[in-house]
């Protein structure tokens, strides 16, 4: 092959005009500690942190890399692409330590990289002379350094240790076919050939032991985690649940048998990092155990939900049991007599309430005649990366399910649909078709699982159908060809070929890229081994490779053009239209001189109907004039693409259909669009893959720590190419980024807070901070100002400082108003809604997958995600890994309309990601209107709550209340409910009354609150001291209960009354513990951590402490006579709902309520920052490597901001 020079010159460095820097990287856990720290590594200097991060942390090679080398000459091999091994008599001349060490730069991975590929491509024929060589070795190492483009992280991870180290080890028990012997060959070590495919499908038989079955489908997967890849596999050959076994017995079924495999991929990390496992388990809809895999993901979130509450009952239950035993009321001899001792007695009521198993009742009984006065019982939560999902199955894999035209016509006919047996093909059962549909829209609504993949449609665009159907997809689902084969992905980086002076796209430089990694990716399967002889074979067959395209998006708005627009669709159809077309017409020259795929001839009429049809898509023919299709392609509109873009489309497909017809094809496949998790993070893309941005406000980590706030660099170039003036410009993006300044703010700004004491210095720090925060009341604590000026120069008490919820401020003087305009100035809007000289016909451009801030209201619409997919699915060999965003409050008729519109425009695959589907998601985040509202069905708890009230200081004279009274009124939700608080005080400010208004309750839970309102007033009135009142109340439990929306200070309650008097006790008793929030919250750079789990000692209680036993008697308010001088709460309209109303009292197990509240009041914080988290664009989950609350959607799988972690394969 003839390989020209673009980006670098002859008898020229190829990294001339790049400046190579030492930088550092540092990855820490959420709690800060170190993970890994490497020193002085060499990077270009335009690289951002987190690519250099990606570099140093993930792809370096971390041990064994020789300090001293030497070439390993082979004849016909140029000295300079010769492999290196090491130097033994350098070696033996160093210290035994310093012999070894690991990669320290990035030259050293290009070197290795560029040329393990120059080398094996050398040796397969793939240049027509040394030069050619030498320019591809330049050109390949020029774009990996210029960011131009990046292949699949098992590259990165695998290739070019051996050429460029030497490296060996024993063989892992791959093969690769051996094109001189003419056959397969096993591998002699696990380096000389690497493994650089990230995507696999791997064929599974219905055999339990032997080879291609069902256990040796674990050990294959294994195999492909250890190397860094991702497979997937149809599991329709398994059969169903009851059907006959050749001993005469009844198969368990395919669950059985997933959960296995679901175990086993969790507990592998994939590429030996800390990667979790990419895996995807694909369905047909005949299958008979179809019902119970659609349902799979979402019933196992409902074990951890089970699990999380029920552990967190349990708990509380026993633990009340143990204490009641050791109740000092009781006597030595009846303490643990059921009948006997009340206290006990009424735990175990308690306990029987919940539905706690008896023997472990008894067990606890027992274990207290022991002489034990504690136990242990685990508690479990909904955090993804917990101990409640991994103790359930289905969360190690993407699910999907096949689905045919046959069966979707059937359920627009409302017809049944059969599901057959395995074995004999017989009808085990007959639904209706729409009913197993709802299922799979219920599903995908619930827990976003399963994606759909549509077979006919898959099938109809077959390359090579004469060899059997696809029934399969890679993880990511972006990869879809023939059982037991595999491919490498490659992505290059749009904005790297955009012009933004000349507003041009560079097709010819693009052009030229396609055509170098198509080079590359068929050396990668002549130099790759594979973890069997069938996938050897098959990938040596039809050499199926993965080049697409990164940051669609950016290049979008960059060039102006909004993401969901016609011009935008028509400009995706066309670079996709590029991109293939130029791989194509690669491949099909390489066939020229090297050779067709095996199995072309074969497939000849049908890979040359498909191509026509890619074709035929370029020039938006009629439907009619398609070829084999059922479902038709939507083509690229002429008018609303650029011409030059349209023509050299047009005529990328008609240089490649004219020389494939001469030469014939070398690849089956060659162009998919991929996640670009990782890689796109090393490339410094805005966007991955065919996604849009996820929100307008970057947080660019800095190379000594921290974060820095900065807006997507999209943006300006936007405004440039819209024709916005530079002042302009500096407006608005100060509008949406804030000025990170005190200098120009209002309120809040350097003088006014110098009239307050502050000093240079400490507005200094402040000012170092103000730039990198969210909240301008981040750079007001302890650790920016200095313990030391808060206590002597402002007179803050230590209570004062280490209140979660003290507000600086606020305390300062500075109204809520004035601390929002100079927040809003500080630290900008995050959106670029009503900015200032934006018009409003250009928001669209600036649209995201998500809101953009708390002041954002708009963001892309699901059709649109769906329509830009249909835009360059006609013109890619594979499918797309994108997900379909949806807001919290779509409904499953809108996740069915969008599965409907997926197939109707000729996707191949979809996957639906409804914003709070994912039960590990924060409540507070997903919370609204949308949520049932319930009713408490008893009002027992709350009557027996009153009974706790132990003394009660009574005036013989009732205190009136004055007829104009003070108070304030506090609307606040509890799980959902909307709860209104107003209290009325007394001339020197005490409380004297309370209302309380439940939002849409019904008729006898409202009258119920109302007396109860009504008789804590009266008590108030008559002396009760409100402190008698909150330690009463304060940790009842009974429904409604959760997290608490619209209270600064409360964030979470276990019931309505445990709310009312942790507010009543904050705002008149100054009880802050009773508040929560963690030290995290005051952290400037704070974008939410994992949440931490209180010990079982904390918040502990001793029964002397408290004020009275669960049999006390207490004074009876209802007996008061005398009429109370408060007015009923404002009805409201009821409604119906349900709720099992079981509470419980704060007697004997008080302790055990203190204890779960700090557990819950960790839980609240952990939602808070997941909210700050999911303002900025996140997910709200936590990354399970490092903990950053800073995963983003990227193609169907999750990539972490922070650490470069992904899900994906990429």
């Amino acid at each position: 092959m003839l390989v020209d020079r673009v980006f670098t010159k002859d008898h020229q460095d190829p990294y001339e005009g790049i400046r190579f820097v030492e930088r550092d990287s540092k990855i820490t856990n959420a709690d800060g500690s170190l993970v890994a720290e490497i020193k002085n590594v060499s990077v270009p200097d335009t690289w951002s942190q987190v690519a250099v991060d990606i570099m140093a942390q993930k792809y370096f090679r971390k041990a064994g890399v020789p300090a001293r080398l030497k070439k390993k000459f082979e004849p016909g091999l140029p000295e300079w692409l010769c492999p290196s091994v090491p130097d033994e008599e350098g070696l033996n001349q160093l210290p035994q330590s310093a012999q070894f060490a690991r990669e320290t730069t990035s030259e050293q991975v290009f070197h290795r990289l560029a040329g393990c590929w120059t080398y094996w491509g050398w040796k397969n024929n793939c240049f027509t002379s040394e030069k050619d060589a030498r320019n591809y070795y330049d050109e390949m190492r020029c774009m990996l350094a210029r960011q131009l483009a990046a292949p699949n992280s098992p590259q990165w991870f695998n290739t070019g240790l051996n050429w460029a180290y030497g490296l060996e080890g024993p063989a892992q028990g791959h093969y690769y076919f051996d094109q001189e012997a003419g056959g397969l060959q096993k591998s002699k070590n696990s380096y000389e050939r690497p493994q650089p495919h990230a995507c696999f499908i791997l064929s599974v038989e219905d055999d339990l032991v032997g080879d291609g079955g069902i256990m040796d489908l674990w050990r294959q997967e294994a195999r492909l985690f250890k190397f860094g890849s991702g497979t997937g596999s149809n599991f329709s050959n398994l059969r169903g649940n009851g059907e006959a076994l050749s001993g005469g017995g009844k198969s368990s079924g395919l669950m059985s048998f997933l959960k296995i495999g679901d175990r086993a991929a969790g507990a592998i990390k994939s590429g030996g990092t800390t990667r979790r496992a990419a895996k995807m388990v694909t369905l047909d809809m005949d299958h008979p155990d179809i019902e119970e895999f659609v349902e799979w993901k979402a019933r196992e979130e409902r074990k951890v939900a089970a699990l999380a509450a029920g552990s967190q009952v349990t708990r509380r239950s026993l633990k009340g049991i143990l204490q009641a035993c050791w109740s000092e009321d009781e006597g030595e001899e009846t303490p643990f007599d059921v009948q006997k001792n009340k206290a006990l007695g009424k735990a175990i009521r308690k306990a029987l309430d919940c539905f706690i198993p008896e023997n472990y009742m008894y067990r606890v009984i027992q274990l207290a005649r022991q002489g034990v006065k504690d136990i242990e019982f685990e508690e479990y939560d909904t955090n993804w990366t917990s101990e409640g999902y991994l103790t359930v199955s289905g969360q190690n894999s993407n699910n999907s399910v096949r689905l045919t035209n046959e069966f979707l016509r059937a359920v627009e006919c409302d017809g049944d649909w059969n599901l057959t047996g395995r074995i004999d093909g017989k009808v085990m059962k007959t639904l209706p078709a729409k009913d197993l549909w709802e299922k799979v829209n219920h599903s995908a609504w619930s827990s976003a699982d399963p994606g759909l993949q549509f077979h006919t449609t898959i099938n109809e665009w077959h390359t090579c159908p004469e060899d059997g159907p696809i029934r399969a997809s890679n993880p990511c689902s972006e990869y879809m060809f023939l059982d037991d084969t595999a491919c490498n992905l490659a992505s290059i980086n749009l904005m790297r070929f955009y012009d933004e002076e000349k507003a041009v796209f560079e097709i010819e430089n693009y052009r030229h890229a396609c055509r170098l990694w198509t080079l590359t990716l068929e050396i990668s399967v002549m130099m790759a081994q594979f973890p069997n002889k069938a996938i050897a074979k098959k990938s040596f067959d039809f050499r199926t490779l993965g080049l697409g395209y990164a940051n669609l998006g950016a290049l979008l708005m960059v060039m102006g053009i909004p993401y969901d627009s016609e011009s935008g669709r028509a400009i995706c159809g066309a670079i996709s239209a590029i991109t293939t077309g130029a791989a194509y017409a690669m491949s099909a020259e390489m066939a020229g001189e090297l050779g067709s795929f095996a199995n072309f001839e074969k497939n000849r009429g049908s890979m040359l109907r498909v191509l026509k049809n890619h074709w035929r898509a370029a020039h938006n023919v009629e439907v009619h004039e398609y070829d084999g299709l059922t479902v038709f392609p939507q083509g690229i509109h002429a008018e609303h693409c650029p011409t030059y873009l349209l023509d050299a489309a047009q005529k990328e497909w008609a240089d490649a259909l004219a020389l494939g017809e001469r030469n014939g094809f070398r690849n089956a496949q060659t162009t998919c669009i991929a996640p670009t998790g990782t890689i796109g993070l090393l490339m410094d893309c805005d966007t991955t893959g065919i996604e849009p941005d996820y929100a307008l406000i970057k947080y660019k980590k800095l190379a000594g720590g921290g974060y820095f706030k900065i807006i997507n660099q999209s943006v300006p170039g936007a405004l440039r190419r819209l024709g916005y003036k530079p002042d302009e410009i500096k407006d608005i993006v100060e509008y949406c980024v804030g000025s990170g300044s005190l200098d120009s703010t209002p309120h809040i700004n350097r003088s006014s807070l110098s009239q307050k004491g502050f000093t240079d210095a400490v507005l200094d720090n402040i000012q170092l901070e103000l730039p990198r925060v969210f909240d301008i009341s981040f750079a007001f604590n302890k650790f920016v100002l200095g313990e030391q000026f808060c206590k002597d120069v402002l007179k803050l008490t230590d209570e004062q400082l280490n209140s979660m919820d003290f507000n600086l401020l606020a305390h300062l003087g500075f109204t809520e108003e004035e601390i929002r305009v100079s927040n809003d100035s500080i630290c900008g809007r995050m959106t670029v809604e009503n900015a200032p000289h934006l018009k409003e016909r250009h928001y669209p451009v600036f649209d995201c997958a998500n809101q953009c801030g708390k002041y954002g209201k708009r963001f892309i619409r699901p059709e649109a995600h769906i329509r830009m997919m249909a835009a360059a699915q006609p013109f890619l060999s594979g499918a797309i890994s994108k997900t379909i965003n949806m807001p919290n409050d779509a409904t499953i008729a809108d996740v069915e309309r969008a599965h409907v519109l997926s197939w109707k425009l000729m996707l191949k695959g979809t996957a639906i990601y409804r914003d709070g589907s994912k039960l590990s998601q924060p409540l507070n985040s997903v919370a609204g209107d949308s949520f049932k509202q319930l009713k408490v069905e008893e009002d027992a708890p709350v009557m027996q709550v009153a009974k706790q009230i132990v003394e009660v200081v009574r005036e013989h004279k009732r205190k009136v209340l004055p007829h104009r009274r003070k108070g304030y009124t506090q609307k606040a939700s509890i799980g959902g409910h909307k709860v209104y608080l107003r209290t009325g005080e007394y001339e020197d400010g005490t409380l004297g009354e309370i209302f309380i208004d439940m939002h849409k309750e019904g008729a006898a839970y409202r009258s119920l609150m109302n007396c109860f309102a009504i008789a804590i007033s009266l008590g108030l009135q008559h002396g009760v001291p409100l402190e008698e009142f909150t330690d009463a109340f304060v940790f009842t439990r009974f429904e409604p209960n959760g997290i608490v929306t619209g209270n600064k200070a409360i964030t979470m309650s276990t019931s309505t009354i445990d709310y009312i008097f942790r507010e009543l006790a904050i705002s008149y008793l100054d009880r802050t513990d009773l508040a929560q929030v963690t030290p995290d919250d005051l952290r400037a750079d704070s974008i939410g951590k994992k949440n931490q789990q209180s010990s079982d000692d904390e918040g502990e209680l001793d029964p002397n402490e408290l004020s009275g036993s669960s049999n006390s008697p207490a004074t009876k308010l209802e007996s008061a006579q005398v009429e109370p001088e408060i007015s009923p709460a404002i009805s409201t309209v009821p409604s119906n709902g349900n709720g099992n109303g079981n509470g419980n009292g704060n007697g004997a197990t008080a302790p055990v309520v203190q204890k779960i509240s700090a557990a819950a009041q960790s839980t609240g914080v952990a939602t808070s920052t997941a909210m700050i988290a999911k303002l900025k664009g996140y997910e709200g989950d936590a990354c399970q490597e490092c903990g950053s609350l800073t995963l983003v959607r990227n193609g169907t799988c999750l990539k972490c901001m922070t650490c470069g972690a992904t899900s994906g394969c990429s």
